[in-house]
């Protein structure tokens, strides 16, 4: 019986002096950075339909934008849906396009910056904006943790035997998104 015992005796302080529980705890940080980086994303899918009807009431000559947006939308929550954070960095890029067209339709029609209920939706996009910015910086940053921890020595050696990988970063995939839509109809 003792000596079954001696293995697990001398495999315990091997693995906690070589980072196993600091390996665990970044890695489920990445995962709670990564599951912010997908509440903020639907939250900016579940904003568009309400943005859209609202402006689709005073400017129904601008259907092929509105289609676009609706498009660009569905796809950011499938790729929300299937929990893929480069399909999600895809599918958010390809929403920025469409959606700045739709806010640049705002200009033409003067009272609905002056409606309330689209300010206070573009009060909210603003701050979801927002919001993805820093829980993607909060994910970069978890991630560039827990990446420099697994490449350490001894550490290496337990990601590597527990299978503890590189977790990839949430980068920006197109040109100019790495700055937020600038929504403004003060002007």
């Amino acid at each position: 019986m003792h000596a079954r015992l001696l293995p697990l005796a001398v495999a315990l302080p091997l693995a906690a002096g070589c980072g196993y529980n600091t390996i665990q705890r970044y890695d489920e940080q990445v995962n709670a950075a990564a599951s912010q980086i997908t509440v903020q994303l639907q939250r900016r899918a579940d904003l568009v339909p309400n943005l859209v009807a609202t402006v689709k009431g005073v400017a129904r000559q601008e259907l092929a934008v509105f289609t676009e947006v609706a498009e660009a939308r569905a796809r950011l929550a499938g790729a929300v849906q299937g929990g893929n954070l480069t399909d999600m960095a895809e599918a958010n890029a390809a929403l920025t396009a469409p959606l700045g067209r739709l806010l640049a339709i705002v200009e033409n029609y003067p009272q609905l910056e002056s409606d309330e209920s689209f300010r206070a939706l573009q009060d909210q996009l603003e701050g979801t904006e927002n919001r993805i910015a820093v829980a993607r910086q909060d994910y970069n940053d978890a991630v560039n943790r827990y990446n420099g921890y697994i490449r350490q020595f001894p550490q290496v050696l337990t990601a590597k035997a527990i299978g503890k990988q590189p977790r990839p970063y949430f980068e920006l995939t197109t040109p100019g998104a790495a700055e937020a839509p600038r929504v403004d109809f003060n002007n």
